[in-house]
């Protein structure tokens, strides 16, 4: 069965995304192993501390390597994506070791895209991420979804779905397993 890494780009408990995480998670039940990358204590990237390699950069890298592909969900900062994922995804494609030709954790990995978020639907997070990824080396799946958050949600945290956002979830989950096969 193949794994699939979660990214949740939202370090918030009740995040709207990891809210549509948690509904993913449901659809890919039995159909992969799914777990959740724990990235919230890595240092801000710093040439300074990067040999040796800290013990939860280490840690971060193997689940990345492990896994057969990404799954970031985010929600859009100011036209963009969190700091906390950006700094990921720069560790991400750092050299591994002091040979500055050493491949790197992201490099050919296999990455998709869902956010939740305002009447942008993530647009401008999406894209941005699109291009950070390509220049990495990422392979990033081409079905992306953005979804808009119901109004209430702003107020209880808690998301409702759609019909609609369900079938469209769906439809990404279903072409995820064929993308990583």
């Amino acid at each position: 069965m193949k794994k699939i890494l979660f990214v949740i780009g939202s370090l918030r408990k009740q995040s709207f995304n990891r809210q549509v995480s948690e509904y993913v998670q449901e659809l890919l039940n039995g159909k992969a192993q799914v777990a959740e990358l724990d990235y919230v204590a890595l240092p801000f990237v710093n040439q300074d501390i990067e040999f040796p390699t800290p013990d939860v950069l280490m840690s971060v890298r193997q689940e990345v390597l492990d896994a057969d592909a990404l799954w970031v969900f985010s929600p859009e900062y100011n036209y963009s994506y969190p700091a906390a994922v950006k700094n990921l995804f720069d560790w991400l494609s750092r050299p591994m070791t002091t040979d500055r030709n050493s491949k790197t954790a992201i490099r050919g990995k296999k990455v998709v895209l869902t956010g939740i978020g305002g009447g942008n639907q993530t647009k401008d997070c999406r894209e941005k991420l699109t291009s950070l990824l390509n220049f990495i080396g990422a392979e990033i799946m081409p079905l992306q979804v953005g979804l808009v958050v119901n109004v209430e949600a702003w107020k209880n945290n808690v998301v409702i779905l759609t019909n609609d956002q369900k079938a469209q979830l769906k439809a990404q989950v279903e072409e995820t397993l064929r993308f990583i096969e």
